[in-house]
């Protein structure tokens, strides 16, 4: 029967930011094949395979994540064994407003300097 099955990247919380690309694997310790992997957001399915491919996540991905891996022993296939990975909470925080006042606060400043030394220039050139 399959067993000891975990998510990585661990540890069991997981933060990212908006944007970031997240890729989960499921993979068990013990297990014959086939194994098959079951993948739940929040309790309810959303996947099937050893990966979860999230892509570039924003803050609805947030929540918790769980592989259900199975497989079945016997020659006619009815015993089903499965286990579940620990849960891993995932945690996306937004690109507010604090990336946009540094970025903004970062152009208005380096406009200033370059407006300051275009006046400058420009004193100096028709002083002469």
């Amino acid at each position: 029967p399959v067993a000891n099955a975990t998510i990585t990247p661990g540890p069991l919380s997981h933060q990212v930011r908006a944007g970031d690309p997240v890729t989960l694997r499921c993979s068990v310790q013990v297990g014959s094949a086939p194994v098959t992997f079951t993948w739940l957001h929040n309790g309810q399915e959303v996947a099937q395979g050893p990966l979860l491919e999230l892509g570039t996540v924003n803050v609805g991905h947030s929540g918790t994540y769980q592989c259900v891996a199975t497989n079945q022993l016997g020659q006619d296939g009815h015993r089903v064994f499965q286990a579940p990975s620990p849960e891993l909470a995932l945690e996306v925080t937004p690109r507010g407003h604090k990336d946009t006042v540094v970025t903004g606060v970062g152009g208005a400043l380096l406009f200033l300097v370059l407006l300051v030394g275009v006046i400058v220039a420009w004193h100096r050139w028709h002083r002469v």
